[in-house]
């Protein structure tokens, strides 16, 4: 029996899908519980939405279940994005954290270093990127909670260490594993979806989530960078990589600028009327963002009383008065003005 879901219900899972807090999950699924059309054809559905609230429920208040599965170690996203570093043991994955971002990520030859995730910044120009080191998979383990922190990132490094003869068996392991915790990972990119290839994502169930992926065959000190390709082929991904190496430095270079095209980041800075330009941290958004969302990055008051701006960059001439729906561009420089100012 088809679903035949109403568009209340389909709004309410969207919102599901954008939100990043436990709390703004729990409320969202609480409203497509609320409109999903009672009959045989969504009993499914609703199971699925039940126990999940139930998770989330059982998660907030510290007891249950869900408090057995370990401590949470939720990471406060910051920068321009968040991105999380995953891969088997031995991988190098925390060598290649500490080599991009100068953390303190434990290292070491045996198997889980990592015990927690560690987050830490990757400076690119004038922002940053945070890079978490998570906890490493394995055949035997991967810790509770880490689905958790993965629905909420921007995308992930995955890290395979190219001179490992069971490699291509790792990658694969990573990915039915993430798979099973309704983790896709991704060949497209944000700022990537108009690239040559680019495809839409396949419909999926309202809990499983697609984050784009970066593979970085690591160790090529150790091995031929070629096998990055082989071994995609294998595997029939298609993520984009980049050979690397912890030890020797290659390919870390490139880390930086690939986040910023793949992203789509947007670096816009903003002046006061009759003031110098802040140049100390622009605002990072994202391709597609108008003035509206910069008002509201710099405070939802003077998104709420917006009037219009003044754009330097992008617009037609300096200082051009545009209004809300205006597209901002890389290194625009923003003028806001409210009703209440004028």
């Amino acid at each position: 029996m088809p679903a035949n879901l109403t568009p209340e219900y389909k709004q309410a899972e969207q919102a599901y899908r954008l939100a990043r807090q436990p709390r703004e999950q729990l409320e969202c699924l609480k409203q497509m519980l609320r409109v999903i059309p009672k009959h045989k054809g969504t009993e499914h559905l609703q199971a699925d939405i039940k126990s999940r609230i139930r998770e989330l429920t059982q998660a907030s208040a510290g007891h249950g279940k869900a408090a057995h599965r370990g401590p949470a170690h939720a990471v406060h996203p910051e920068g321009a994005a968040q991105l999380c570093l995953i891969g088997p043991p031995g991988a190098g994955k925390s060598s290649l954290h500490a080599r991009l971002t100068g953390s303190g990520s434990e290292v070491g030859p045996y198997p889980h270093p990592t015990q927690v995730p560690v987050p830490a910044m990757l400076p690119f120009d004038d922002i940053a990127f945070q890079l978490v080191d998570l906890p490493p998979v394995s055949v035997e383990f991967m810790q509770p909670g880490l689905a958790d922190i993965l629905r909420a990132t921007d995308g992930v490094l995955l890290v395979v260490d190219l001179s490992a003869p069971d490699c291509t068996e790792q990658l694969a392991l990573i990915l039915r594993r993430l798979a099973e915790a309704k983790i896709i990972l991704s060949e497209r990119w944000p700022g990537q979806a108009d690239s040559p290839g680019a495809t839409a994502e396949p419909a999926a169930d309202p809990f499983s989530v697609h984050l784009p992926a970066l593979l970085l065959a690591n160790k090529t000190d150790l091995a031929n960078p070629e096998d990055a390709a082989v071994l995609e082929d294998l595997l029939g991904v298609r993520f984009p990589a980049l050979a690397t190496s912890a030890t020797g430095g290659r390919g870390l270079a490139e880390v930086g600028p690939f986040l910023f095209r793949a992203l789509g980041i947007v670096r816009v800075y903003t002046k006061a009327p009759g003031k110098p330009v802040d140049q100390r941290r622009p605002f990072t958004m994202r391709r597609g963002d108008t003035v509206l969302d910069v008002a509201l990055q710099v405070h939802p008051d003077l998104a709420r009383t917006f009037k219009f701006a003044r754009i330097w960059g992008s617009g037609k001439f300096s200082g051009q008065q545009v209004g809300a729906d205006h597209p901002v561009a890389d290194r625009d420089v923003v003028e806001l003005h409210s009703q209440a100012h004028g």
